[in-house]
């Protein structure tokens, strides 16, 4: 991974662990689509309880990875528009979960743009672990500015 792209993940996107989802972006069409990875390891606090003795990622995070792989995808298709603002997950539609998600597995997740219009951004979406599907969904989200959290 080049320190451009490691640098552009945590130049985008607000979170850090242990909630930042994407590890790497490998593809980048402006205004069409991303691949992203994440790559799911044992050390993650999620596996502590989900579940002990099996652990399997949660579907709520897979379907974050690709909120935030989509958030990268505006950022580099309308990179002012997005600068100093937050995406936010508005909808998320026909989501389903294909095949479980363990430590060990690097999550390859493809967003395509599907609209949008103005600050609303709807996205396609599958996420896979080698050539299988583990799980597909339609996002949206908007851009708005950053307010700080009450009290902070």
């Amino acid at each position: 991974m080049s320190s451009d792209t490691c640098l552009e993940i945590l130049e985008r996107l607000p979170h850090r662990y242990p909630f930042l989802l994407i590890d790497r972006i490998l593809e980048v069409e402006v205004g069409k689509r991303i691949v992203a990875i994440k790559n799911v390891t044992f050390n993650e606090p999620q596996f502590m309880g989900h579940f002990p003795g099996h652990p399997v990622m949660p579907g709520v995070l897979i379907l974050e990875a690709m909120a935030q792989a989509s958030s990268l995808l505006a950022g580099r298709t309308d990179p002012d528009s997005t600068r100093g603002r937050l995406v936010y997950f508005m909808t998320i539609d026909n989501a389903r979960f294909r095949k479980p998600v363990v430590p060990g597995d690097q999550l390859r997740i493809e967003m395509t743009l599907m609209k949008r219009r103005g600050d609303v951004w709807r996205f396609s979406g599958k996420a896979y672990t080698g050539d299988d599907l583990a799980a597909e969904a339609e996002i949206m989200a908007m851009t708005r500015d950053a307010t700080p959290a009450p009290g902070a």
